[in-house]
């Protein structure tokens, strides 16, 4: 019976190691499948896109988006981050913020001899005593919508990249970040905003690290109800270094989940 259970986890390795050589076989982020609908180019004299990531704590974009970041930004277009909430559950506010800060440092795409980073100035984390870091927090979906609006305006924001509806952790305020993002996309009559969710997966999945590549490619090649994309993190050490900049949340289950996550290795955007 034993030799059944070495032969199972030699097995695991191996695809493990497959897996991971399919992610870093690329010199530069990729998207699957590679498809010049997903983000297109803009027409006329500004042809990068400045995005708007809009998270619920400091931390989120390192744990969850780093393949979307890395893509996006190797491919011209300007990041803007809009973090909710300080994450003061623990008090730790002024920290976490310095520590989001310090992680867009390490979330670049190395271009030639460019370093493409996220600069301090397209960073704003906001400290609202109505968005307030924690389980049994409830956020105004309004209020959430009326903040992204004066970023879109600000920072003439003509994408977003958010949370689903399940928020990938079940984290409630993932899910108020959620529906104010689907408030805003009501609200805005203009409708000269698209917008993009990560979508969240089963548990087995999530932490299957780098061999849900292959469901999910295969999921992006054969859904036919709504397009949606999978994008690879040829760079996963660079999730590494930017949640390790997030010092006071760097504890060893983080560590853990940073390694086994499937969200270190690749996103799956559809539209919202």
């Amino acid at each position: 019976m034993a030799w059944i259970w070495m032969v199972l986890a030699a097995g695991a390795v191996l695809l493990w190691a497959i897996s991971l050589g399919r992610v870093l076989s690329s010199a530069a982020p990729s998207c699957v499948p590679s498809s010049p609908q997903f983000m297109p180019p803009l027409s006329g004299d500004r042809r990068s896109r400045n995005v708007l990531l809009v998270v619920a704590h400091p931390d989120d974009e390192s744990m969850f988006f780093a393949p979307t970041i890395l893509f996006l930004k190797s491919k011209g277009h300007s990041i803007h981050i809009l973090c909710m909430s300080r994450g003061n559950a623990d008090g730790l506010g002024d920290t976490r913020k310095e520590e989001l800060y310090h992680a867009c440092v390490s979330l670049k795409f190395l271009k030639q001899i460019m370093s493409l980073q996220i600069p301090h100035e397209q960073v704003k984390v906001l400290d609202h005593p109505k968005l307030q870091d924690g389980f049994h927090e409830k956020w105004d979906h309004g209020l959430v919508a009326e903040l992204t609006m004066e970023h879109v305006q600000l920072w003439a924001i003509d994408t977003i990249v958010t949370f689903d509806s399940y928020g990938v952790s079940g984290h409630p305020n993932h899910k108020d970040v959620h529906h104010g993002i689907c408030k805003f996309l009501h609200t805005n009559r203009q409708g000269n905003v698209e917008a993009w969710e990560l979508a969240s997966l089963s548990i087995l999945r999530k932490y299957s690290g780098p061999i849900d590549i292959w469901l999910s490619s295969l999921t992006s090649f054969a859904w036919t109800k709504q397009p949606i994309y999978t994008l690879v993190n040829s760079s996963p050490s660079r999730s590494y270094e930017a949640m390790a900049a997030h010092r006071s949340q760097w504890v060893w289950f983080r560590r853990l989940f940073v390694m086994f996550s499937s969200y270190t290795y690749i996103n799956m955007l559809r539209r919202i």
